[in-house]
């Protein structure tokens, strides 16, 4: 047994390498993992529960193995066996004797993450894909011998003129239980009638179709719109009578344990047997969740949810579906189906109306997902004259570029690092992380905000108003406001170098090792930006700005009239330090702006619009799509990109409000190309790390 072993938690990313025997709750406050504690640790409070999951992780290095953690206390059996559920643990009791992946469940976790998927406020055409409609039916007469349900189909076509409708197998039995319930249709008219109210599907193709029937008049019907993401889910509830959203509910996707990119869970489902089903169980289970959360907050049930539209990216479309990633993972990058997809909700486990419909938006490349299909739906930049770039940025960015003339499509792997993972300092939005911060300019002194406060940290009153929250980490936003600012106060170099010099200007910039770093904050827990920190950001950035690039050398332009920043991330980064950094291209910055969750709303769309559902194929058919693995400039445009705000592109328009540092020229024309040289060497290397 080796002396020691390395920890990694999920879904924070944090991870270190403890002695064997230490417990997962001391390596976890060693680290700063959000686990809960109420008795300090004592096997009283059962409040640090945790979760081990088994299997290879290629992108970590390790194997985690069931012997690996220590068994079951007699403290967990005999105290907490009834409280405990299946695979859970006590971190204070669970010893760690070999390398291990520990996931912190979201009920063991101090603050909550910070899950905000609010439905946009737009105007969505109203005309669903499943509808109710009230009638009355005769009751059999031997006189006049009909089946129930052709008597259905008769009142049906005389009130709303149907014709040729089809039935659900299952829609059978209900009706004969609902016709069974007589009712009076009143003075002057037939007696032996019974009301009822059929829910009718209209698919994309073939003919209306009766799903479910009720007795009496039923007015409830509603439809969930979910925004499927690696990272996080949100479901919208609307009310399919008036199209309005009555219930959002929203959490982090529990895939996140088997990896926090799309290619470490590809990798997960390769490496272990029974991965993908494992991953397929979990996004159900969540969807259920959802539905039921949803639904209790307006205090309806389940059954009442008729249909569920989802928009995803394809790895997520291909888990939910139970169809098999890996061909995803390589090249030539394969989908199994490009298509919209309409389902039985029960045919993917899905606990809403038994008969209750699902439709999925369509993807367009091994890359490009349902969720941009989406982005396209709720933007429509295809109506636009206006040359216009839309960026859903998560742990995979989605990129569109165009007009009413021509459209582009492209995927760039950023990975999770504007999600605050892979950062030393970082951690998902959370009550506590540090998500403003502002420097300065001769003192080089900070000021920051972190969620779950409005007050600044230089302002009376922060320390009693933070003092039951905490200051635990640094979110994306937090991290990109945080390198903007130190590049604008000249503490990192265009190169994204912490400057030593700096050092001898303010305590705050101190040696870390070879490099140097900026010290954030230095309370109970220490934030500390490294140098491998903005290498991280670089990278990231890189490959975005790489990625749009390519779309802009494809489209033949050298500049882009809007942005349009898409997704949670967008929704809460400004934008100007976004192009401060370079993660997007110069643009007059009063025609950049969130346009919040915009595949969730293309959810919304495809749910309340049922003519959307073809629209958006047929727009899709005209996108070109852009592999930028194939593309010979790419790895020209990373390396370019690799700088701050960018290396060669100037940024005229972000000079005009912005006041960036100059670029510091060799005397030496040696000198300077031998730094050149270095500096290039930096960012190819740089690059063969990230990819």
């Amino acid at each position: 047994m080796p002396d020691k072993a390395i920890v990694v938690f999920t879904p924070s990313g944090l991870r270190g390498e403890f002695p064997v025997g230490t417990t997962v709750l001391q390596a976890a406050q060693q680290l700063g993992v959000d686990l809960e504690t109420i008795c300090g640790g004592h096997g009283v409070c059962g409040t640090c529960q945790v979760l081990h999951i088994v299997g290879a992780f290629s992108k970590h290095g390790i194997e985690s193995r069931e012997e690996h953690l220590s068994p079951p206390s007699e403290t967990e059996i005999f105290d907490y066996a009834e409280t405990l559920e299946a695979g859970l643990r006590l971190g204070c009791c669970a010893q760690i004797r070999g390398d291990l992946v520990i996931d912190i469940p979201s009920g063991s976790q101090t603050h909550q993450q910070h899950v905000v998927k609010q439905a946009t406020n737009c105007h969505i055409d109203h005309d669903p894909a499943v509808k109710l409609y009230t009638t009355w039916v005769a009751l059999p007469d031997l006189r006049e011998p009909a089946s129930d349900i052709t008597r259905l189909q008769q009142a049906l076509a005389v009130d709303y003129h149907f014709t040729d409708l089809t039935f659900d197998f299952g829609l059978l039995g209900a009706l004969q239980s609902v016709l069974n319930v007589v009712h009076d249709k009143g003075a002057g008219g037939a007696s032996a009638m019974v009301q009822v109210t059929v829910a009718i599907h209209y698919p994309m193709q073939g003919q209306p179709r009766m799903i479910a029937v009720w007795p009496g008049q039923k007015s409830d019907a509603y439809g969930l719109a979910v925004d499927l993401g690696s990272t996080t889910i949100a479901a919208h509830l609307c009310d399919l009578n008036n199209g309005q959203v009555v219930a959002t509910a929203s959490m982090m996707n529990p895939q996140i344990r088997f990896g926090e990119d799309l290619m470490s869970r590809v990798s997960y489902v390769m490496m272990n047997e029974g991965g993908a089903r494992e991953m397929t169980r979990q996004v159900r289970q969540a969807f259920n969740e959802l539905a039921r959360e949803a639904a209790s907050q307006v205090g309806i049930q389940v059954v009442d949810i008729l249909e569920l539209s989802v928009v995803c990216n394809p790895i997520m479309h291909h888990l939910l579906l139970g169809i098999d990633p890996t061909p995803l993972g390589s090249a030539p990058f394969n989908l199994a189906v490009d298509k919209a997809l309409e389902l039985r909700a029960d045919q993917l486990e899905l606990n809403l109306h038994p008969e209750a419909r699902l439709f999925v938006l369509p993807c367009l490349a091994g890359h490009i997902g349902a969720d941009t299909a989406g982005v396209i739906l709720a933007e429509r930049p295809d109506l636009a004259e206006e040359m216009t770039l839309l960026v859903d940025v998560g742990t995979n960015a989605e990129i569109v570029l165009g007009n009413r003339h021509r459209l582009l499509a492209a995927s760039s792997p950023t990975g999770p690092a504007f999600e605050g993972a892979q950062i030393s300092c970082g951690q998902r939005a959370a009550a506590g992380a540090v998500e403003r911060v502002r420097i300065d300019r001769e003192t080089l002194e900070p000021r920051f905000k972190i969620i779950g406060c409005e007050l600044w940290s230089d302002e009376p009153g922060f320390e009693a108003a933070t003092a039951n929250i905490g200051i635990s980490g640094i979110c994306g936003s937090g991290i990109i406001e945080l390198i903007a600012e130190l590049f604008l106060a000249g503490v990192i170099d265009a190169d994204g170098v912490i400057d030593p010099a700096m050092a001898q200007k303010s305590e705050r910039v101190v040696q870390d090792g070879r490099t140097f770093a900026y010290d954030l904050h230095r309370g109970s827990k220490r934030l500390r930006l490294t140098q491998n920190d903005v290498r991280a950001i670089q990278l990231a950035k890189a490959a975005l700005y790489a990625g749009i690039r390519l779309l802009m050398d494809r489209m033949g332009i050298d500049r882009v009239e809007r942005i349009a920043l898409a997704g949670a991330f967008g929704s809460h980064i400004d934008v100007k330090y976004a192009m401060t950094l370079g993660l997007i291209p110069d643009c007059e910055l009063t025609q950049v702006g969130s346009v919040g969750n915009a595949a969730g709303t293309g959810a919304r769309i495809a749910l309340l619009t049922r003519d959307s559902r073809t629209r958006i194929e047929q727009v899709l058919r005209a996108v070109e799509k852009v592999e930028t693995a194939l593309e010979a400039r790419f790895q020209e445009h990373f390396v370019a990109a690799m700088g701050l705000p960018h290396s060669r592109d100037e940024f005229a328009q972000l000079r005009q409000v912005v006041t960036l540092p100059e670029k510091k020229v060799q005397t030496s024309g040696r000198s300077e190309r031998r730094e050149q040289r270095g500096r290039e060497r930096r960012r190819r290397q740089g690059m063969i790390n990230y990819h």
